[in-house]
């Protein structure tokens, strides 16, 4: 199949192309979205460091005009998952008193755009460990749709986590919907790494996608704590609008790492 051929589509949904008129055309007898909301982008800051450091985070407005500030509390008790198929307490992930972590949350295991955005992370690891930093992704999936992830990109397990039924994305009111995942103009932002995305795609497999086929509707984002505190936050707005991991770097070397 050609990358190019209907590009706008096939960069958000790996299914065959031949099945890309019923989704589009009919999608209620495909899919079981929940309503997207489509609110203006704003800029919150957030203190951090006691008070001493202050940080600008963008965040797009979603149900509420910004995070709550315990935000890290409300995370905290949500399972998710191991690759290996354990289950772990999000705040099991880092140091909940001063740890700094980067928590990156991708669409769906099946999503190459985010076999992409995994490639990038692992090989920007080593640059965040080495400032003390921790990098996580999570994903919408089973564990066993993770682990084809992580053995094909590759990408390390231990950093890798499964949301399947999208819990902490709820949480943190993450987008969501058709027009989001197919048609929403910042996945322009992907023909400007179409290299980047082929050569992430080498040993790439639709049967990382997830069984529950709403779930390839749901958009990722990336967020830093420091502890329990939100640091940055950034909404994807459409498929492979991926933030800029240089910037999450400048962010996290803003911050005293115990």
């Amino acid at each position: 199949m050609a990358m190019m051929t209907c590009s706008r589509i096939f960069l958000c949904y790996s299914t065959p192309r031949s099945q890309f008129p019923t989704v589009i055309s009919s999608p209620s007898h495909f899919l079981t979205p929940k309503k997207a909301t489509y609110k203006s982008t704003k800029h919150i800051t957030l203190n951090a460091n006691g008070g001493n450091s202050r940080f600008m985070a963008r965040v797009s407005s979603s149900s509420a005009a910004e995070f709550p500030t315990n935000i890290g509390d409300m995370l905290s008790d949500v399972t998710i998952f191991t690759a290996s198929g354990q289950p772990v307490l999000f705040k099991d992930l880092w140091d909940q008193n001063e740890g700094v972590a980067v928590v990156a949350f991708l669409r769906h295991f099946g999503c190459f755009c985010c076999w992409e955005l995994a490639s990038a992370l692992k090989e920007a690891k080593p640059k965040f460990d080495s400032a003390g930093v921790k990098l996580i992704a999570v994903g919408v999936g089973t564990p066993d749709r993770a682990r084809i992830l992580a053995e094909r990109v590759p990408f390390p397990m231990d950093s890798l986590y499964a949301d399947p039924e999208r819990k902490a994305y709820d949480v943190l009111g993450l987008y969501y919907g058709l027009g989001r995942t197919f048609f929403n103009p910042a996945s322009a932002k992907v023909f400007s790494r179409l290299d980047k995305v082929k050569k992430a795609m080498e040993n790439y497999t639709i049967k990382a996608t997830p069984d529950d086929t709403s779930s390839v509707l749901q958009q990722g984002g990336m967020f830093v704590f420091k502890g329990k505190q939100l640091l940055y936050a950034r909404k994807d707005k459409g498929t492979g609008d991926h933030a800029p991991l240089d910037d999450i770097f400048d962010v996290c070397c803003k911050t005293p790492v115990a």
